[in-house]
């Protein structure tokens, strides 16, 4: 019998999975398989477990939000040669990863999605020895996902969020760096900067993601100048507000790249899958083509991850957000792991 590790982070996000628990295993049990479970107990434990035991398993699902699923991913990429398909059942508070894969937020539903879908490779970033599953940012905004208020964002979900990034809108410094994007030479002082491989940030859709390929090898890069004036200022938040950002303006700089690398003057606060990354005054990020094997709907297939079929847009602030905000924090191990 083929054997799956199903790992639970069971104080993820405001979503209850306990409900579907019993029914979520027997859709493993009945897809024939000896489900074994593991509650996480801290940070990294699942990261710990999957390196230790991992190579014993068929399957290895989490169940938790975008940082368990990153802790999960880095279980994976250091487990050794041998490499397990993952599963993911998203029941954080976002999801951002979950909603790019139109995984359903639906645990059970997932669980479903897993046992009847097929294995797809997706792309994995490299954060010089740590790994990112979606994004890694830095600048303005960026230290909302794991600075505002555990107990705020239990109460008011997303908007928490907005409530955070408004005190903060004026209060912001500029990094001066030189960034090489696959030979592409970019030097000055920038305020934000956003490697990611997503079509949702921070739980808003990004407006125009469509050119967003999840398994191209590549990032999707957007760094944002300094503004040397109000009319500047006012011409960035024009543009993002109307996700008009002109690739003439020198004021953005977008660029598709597989391989960053950034010096800078000062150490710059980085943030990960809206986790604290650490500081660095130089970095070097690798997107890891195609190198986590994930079970997704049976509509996915190798190279399909690239188009954008969702529906729905988001409004003129949710836009904005998602590009100047770049990620949250999924409940996930925040103030005594909760």
């Amino acid at each position: 019998m083929k054997k799956l590790l199903f790992i639970i982070n069971p104080k993820a996000g405001r979503t209850a999975i306990k409900n579907d628990l019993f029914e979520i295993i027997m859709t493993f049990s009945q897809a024939g398989y000896e489900v074994v479970t593991y509650p996480t107990t801290g940070p990294d434990d699942a990261e710990r477990k999957i390196c230790a035991e991992g190579f014993n398993y068929d399957l290895i699902v989490c169940a938790g939000g975008d940082g368990t699923l990153e802790n999960t991913v880095c279980g994976y990429m250091n487990m050794g040669e041998k490499k397990v398909p993952l599963g993911y059942i998203p029941v954080g508070t976002t999801n951002d990863f979950a909603r790019s894969l139109q995984i359903s937020r639906k645990p059970l539903e997932a669980a479903q999605q897993i046992v009847s879908g097929r294995p797809v490779s997706f792309d994995v970033g490299k954060f010089d020895d740590k790994y990112f599953v979606y994004i890694a940012a830095f600048g303005i905004f960026t230290d909302i996902s794991y600075s505002t208020n555990q107990s705020l964002k239990k109460v008011m979900g997303h908007s928490a969020y907005v409530v955070e990034a408004v005190k903060k809108v004026m209060d912001y410094r500029p990094f001066e760096l030189e960034a090489d994007f696959d030979g592409s030479v970019v030097t000055g002082k920038y305020i934000y900067g956003m490697i990611t491989n997503s079509f949702s940030v921070a739980g808003f859709k990004i407006r125009g993601s469509k050119h967003v390929v999840l398994d191209d090898g590549k990032f999707d890069c957007l760094f944002v100048k300094m503004p040397q004036n109000v009319g500047e200022l006012q011409q960035i938040l024009s543009a993002i507000l109307k996700n008009e950002i002109d690739d003439e303006s020198e004021l953005f700089f977008k660029i598709k790249a597989s391989k960053i690398k950034i010096k800078s003057s000062t150490p710059i606060p980085w943030t990960l899958d809206g986790e604290f990354g650490g500081e660095r005054s130089e970095v070097s990020i690798v997107n890891d083509k195609q190198a986590v094997e994930i079970y997704l709907a049976s509509q996915f297939d190798e190279g399909s991850l690239g188009e954008d079929t969702s529906e729905s847009a988001a409004t003129v602030a949710d836009g904005f957000l998602s590009l100047i905000y770049e990620s949250h924090i999924d409940d996930d191990y925040k103030d005594g792991w909760d």
